[in-house]
């Protein structure tokens, strides 16, 4: 089998693309947050955290291909490091989940494993575009606002150009700023009320899904007249489900299609 065989991901997006291609034992050392799978990453060498990566350790576990990112703040330095220690590496940067396909696939032709990569995205395409296949798409009025909550104090919500507005679309609902051409961006409780979503999605960086704390939304005085806090639509979604633009989308999708299902169900 061809391709690369001593591989360093520096995410974990392209950590579990790695293992979801079958190629898992290629990891020669992975990124301080990469934790899927545990059984896996646990026994692999760390190179630190994302914005903190030693460079020099990377260098010295010897690898043919470093898998980098520049979908988080800050990672164009560590990019910038990879280049200038000659590594040989490549940095996705998606911003939409036809550009997570695209990230997929060229992971898997340096992998040289085309034909795998070329079948998981057929798979995710295949439930995450099921429903509106069976059921066509919904009427744009028809489809809730789901205001995605990446961090809480300020709010940061994805805009169109992120993969999540477009899981929520294939979900059946759209998000708060579908229509701004940003990644994201700071959103004030004053504009999250004038924009009054039917429902919040806790989906925190970096906090361990059990730390959430759907309160901080119910209790906010200022939201409390929007449909999502009225109706006490607010719900937690791992962030490793939301954004990680890897395989596990789908189980941010399934999560995103049960809610906007109990919020038609309620109408």
């Amino acid at each position: 089998m061809s391709g690369a065989h001593r591989i360093v991901s520096l995410a974990c997006s392209n950590t579990e693309i790695v293992v979801a291609l079958g190629c898992g034992d290629r990891l020669v050392g992975v990124d301080d947050h990469s934790d899927h799978p545990p059984e896996l990453v646990a026994a692999l060498p760390k190179v630190g955290p994302d914005l903190q990566i030693d460079i020099q350790r990377v260098a010295a576990l010897e690898p043919d291909l470093v898998l980098a990112t520049l979908t988080v703040p800050g990672h164009e330095a560590v990019v910038a490091g990879l280049e200038a220690a000659g590594l040989p590496f490549i940095a996705p940067e998606p911003v939409s989940l036809n550009d997570v396909y695209g990230d997929i696939r060229a992971i898997g032709a340096r992998l040289g494993v085309s034909e795998r990569a070329e079948a998981l995205v057929a798979d995710m395409r295949r439930t995450i575009e099921a429903v509106e296949r069976a059921d066509g798409a919904p009427d744009e009025e028809d489809r809730p606002t789901i205001a995605v909550q990446w961090w809480p104090k300020p709010t940061i919500t994805p805009g169109r150009l992120s993969w999540i507005t477009d899981l929520v679309h294939w979900a059946g609902g759209r998000t708060l700023l579908s229509e701004e051409a940003v990644k994201s961006r700071p959103v004030s409780d004053e504009e999250m009320a004038e924009r009054a979503p039917d429902a919040i999605v806790v989906s925190w960086c970096g906090v361990d899904p059990a730390k959430y704390r759907p309160d901080v939304v119910l209790d906010n005085p200022r939201l409390a007249d929007t449909p999502a806090v009225r109706n006490r639509h607010v719900f937690t979604i791992p962030e490793a489900y939301m954004g990680r633009p890897g395989p596990r989308l789908v189980d941010g999708f399934r999560a995103l299609r049960g809610i906007i299902g109990l919020l038609r169900a309620r109408e």
